[in-house]
């Protein structure tokens, strides 16, 4: 810290030295200093190329936008330069890298893809239209299947009877011993008939019997009560051949006592065919 000067007093006042404060500093402006001027860079030669290895630089892609224009504008201005500095061998060998690592060259088309091809793309369109033409076929199909199927539900709904066109009279001898499985007569293959059914029940020694009546492997159709038979010994029963399905009918005979007991007695079987 510097000391503050010391001043003599003028005659006639008190004798000592007086104490000068120093002068304030000026205050510090705020004036930006100016900013040094940069000279323009020196233009691209042969020497600076060469020095700096601009080449390798360039090929490695790690010189700046600026730097990469003028190296263009150098070599295109003089194309002596490209074989003097050996481009064209370093370009090759760079080809036979990517040649040998299986990587297309620059100007090479980007490989398709196998569904990008001409050949899948036609094998797609034909396959688009098959499966669009067996969409409509199937769908016509199941519609007609439909059709077919509400008909066939309102028929069975509706039971219709076809009219009968003839009548055939079979006279039938039952077996005594145990149903058979095979029909021994088919009616209803010439179109809807009545049949007129004769059961020879002449051995029997009851006069009063029950009819029962199954389709075979399905269920029980009738049972018809306290039947008499004829004067011939013969159980009448008449039927439409068309209020029956298609199919084997068994029916088991029964004698039935005073009582009104059952007593098995014989069995027929036949077929009737639409």
């Amino acid at each position: 810290m510097r000391n503050a000067p010391f001043v003599m007093p003028p005659p006639g006042s008190e004798p000592g030295p007086v104490y000068v404060p120093p002068a304030p500093a000026p205050a510090a402006t705020s004036t930006p200093q100016a900013m040094p001027v940069v000279p323009q860079s020196k233009p691209m030669d042969r020497e600076f190329i060469l020095r700096n290895q601009i080449p390798e630089r360039y090929l490695a892609g790690r010189l700046p936008i600026r730097g990469a224009q003028d190296f263009e504008r150098f070599c295109r201005e003089h194309p002596e330069l490209i074989d003097e500095l050996g481009l064209a061998t370093r370009v090759h060998a760079g080809l036979r890298l990517l040649e040998a690592g299986g990587v297309a060259a620059p100007w090479e088309a980007v490989p398709r893809k196998w569904w990008e091809k001409l050949p899948a793309l036609i094998a797609l369109v034909v396959l688009a239209a098959a499966a669009t033409i067996a969409a409509v076929v199937m769908g016509s199909h199941l519609a007609g299947r439909d059709a077919t199927i509400a008909s066939l539900q309102q028929r069975v709904l509706e039971q219709p009877l076809e009219p009968a066109t003839s009548t055939r009279t079979v006279r039938l001898v039952p077996s005594r011993t145990a149903p058979s499985r095979r029909a021994a007569i088919v009616v209803g293959s010439g179109g809807a008939q009545i049949a007129d059914l004769k059961i020879d029940m002449s051995w029997s020694k009851f006069t009063a019997f029950r009819v029962i009546l199954d389709r075979q492997d399905q269920g029980r159709v009738a049972l018809l009560n306290y039947m008499l038979r004829d004067s011939n010994g013969d159980l009448r029963l008449s039927l439409n051949s068309s209020a029956f399905g298609p199919g084997i009918y068994e029916f088991a005979i029964e004698g039935l006592t005073l009582h009104g007991d059952a007593v098995a007695q014989a069995w027929v079987t036949i077929g009737i065919a639409h």
